[in-house]
């Protein structure tokens, strides 16, 4: 019995949709959990469109999101000859055969589908034409023999038998005229050269693979497992794409979801296991099974990432959380300076109370990252002469503390509330202002102990004058 083997073959045309994530993801998973290899196919023969630094992005975010990939990176491009090998071994046996249409008459065909409102399925013309009709002009193409009576019936994991008319199914290229190998003969080729066991893939690949199929069949290899997945979908019930807002996986680590709650939530998009939720990592690989996969499209939701994320923020480790952090800061924000780490650290246990994201953290710590307060033009304006008498009242008792406590805290502004005449709000909110630049924020105790005695007498002592 063959050891399982999956893939994940994305082509380097942009940045990784979080369609694709889902997909390596559960191909990765499976693996893992029947103790089998996933690799990493690289099918960059679109010479135009493949860069180098979308193939390094899609590298780069697999790892950020925990899949790990065996072996090196296999490059689709570096086994062209065998593609074309094998192109020209179905020629010769009659499987394939080549095709003088111009171009001019395959848009004529096309045209007349249109008109009849049908989908364009090439005519066949040179499936039976011998070599003495070819035209001289012409450079061939290489058609496939595609069957043309019967059914094909596909035992997909995911979808169970599906069922196709083989006349469906064009006599489709697998040579261009220029010699480059397509699609459906280049991913045929290397899924059995890498020995692939299972093909995990969306649902719109299926009429790819019963193209697949007949090339395994003809070239009389073993087919693997195919397991067809159904696609995302916007929350409003449309196929998802690149133009939407939050579809690769970029636009998530941008606004600061952390890599373990994305995969929780992928994971959870589409298939479940009882009534269970959060999953670590080794349950996620322990759980895992294609009979849990839906069969209709899930949607995205982003209320729903959110709330995972703010979970995870939560709950993580405050160490790991603060690691994530500055890593994040240092991508996407400011570094954090040196001198500031250790108390945006120690502020980690309430900056994180009201956050979704690793941007709310660092939002709502910005006045202890900063080392000048950026004042709200608006908020500014709350700081009249009233609010000025606050302050200087505060800072004058604040002044004679030894080590600032909670409770001395309390104690001072309860007794300003009396003096002064008002409320908690008339008393903490010139004080956030005046240390935060913001009415809104964390705690104004929280805000005075996280800046220490120097820097909050620094600040108020500035806003005063």
């Amino acid at each position: 019995m063959l050891k399982v083997a999956t893939r994940f073959a994305p082509s380097p045309t942009g940045p990784l949709h979080i369609g694709g994530v889902r997909t390596a993801l559960f191909n990765w998973l499976y693996s893992k959990n029947q103790k089998g290899n996933f690799y990493l196919r690289i099918e960059d023969t679109d010479k135009e469109r493949s860069k180098d630094e979308y193939k390094n992005q899609i590298i780069k975010s697999l790892k950020w999101i925990g899949i790990n990939y065996d072996g090196e990176e296999y490059i689709q491009s570096t086994k062209i000859e065998d593609h074309i090998k094998v192109a020209n071994q179905l020629l010769n046996n009659g499987y394939a055969y080549k095709c003088y249409c111009s171009n001019e008459e395959i848009e004529e065909q096309k045209k007349r589908a249109r008109q009849k409102k049908i989908p364009y399925i090439y005519d066949r013309k040179w499936r039976d034409k011998k070599d003495a009709d070819v035209p001289k002009d012409i450079r061939p193409v290489i058609r496939f023999k595609s069957k043309i009576d019967g059914t094909t019936i596909l035992k997909d994991m995911v979808q169970g038998n599906v069922e196709i008319d083989n006349n469906t199914i064009e006599d489709f290229i697998i040579l261009r005229n220029d010699g480059t190998p397509t699609y459906n003969l280049s991913a045929s080729v290397d899924d059995h050269q890498m020995n692939m066991t299972h093909i995990i893939r969306g649902d719109d690949h299926k009429i790819n693979t019963f193209k697949q199929i007949q090339i395994y069949e003809a070239m009389k290899w073993k087919l693997p497992a195919f397991a067809h997945i159904p696609l995302i979908h916007t929350i409003e019930g449309k196929k998802l794409s690149k133009r939407d807002k939050a579809s690769t996986l970029d636009d998530y680590s941008k606004i600061g979801i952390m890599p373990d709650a994305l995969r929780n939530y992928l994971l959870r998009l589409g298939w479940s296991y009882k009534d269970k939720e959060i999953f670590t990592l080794d349950e996620s690989i322990n759980f895992f099974n294609i009979e849990g996969i839906g069969k209709s499209p899930s949607k995205l939701d982003m209320s729903r990432i959110l709330s995972m994320n703010e979970h995870y923020i939560k709950n993580i480790n405050e160490n790991d959380l603060f690691i994530q952090l500055t890593e994040y800061c240092k991508l996407f924000k400011s570094e954090i300076k040196s001198d500031k780490k250790e108390k945006i650290k120690k502020s980690l246990t309430f900056l994180k109370n009201k956050a979704k994201t690793l941007e709310d953290i660092f939002n709502n710590g910005l006045y202890i990252i900063r080392d000048e307060v950026n004042f709200n033009k608006d908020d500014v304006k709350l700081i009249d002469k009233k609010a000025r008498n606050v302050i200087s009242d505060f800072n004058s008792q604040f002044e004679k503390i030894d080590i600032p406590s909670r409770e001395i805290l309390e104690s001072i502004v309860n007794g300003l509330i009396k003096s002064h005449s008002t409320n908690f709000k008339g008393i903490g909110q010139p004080l956030r202002i005046a240390l935060t630049g913001s009415k809104f924020g964390p705690g104004i105790y929280d805000i005075i102990l996280s800046l220490g005695k120097k820097e909050v007498q620094k600040r108020l002592s500035a806003k005063i004058t």
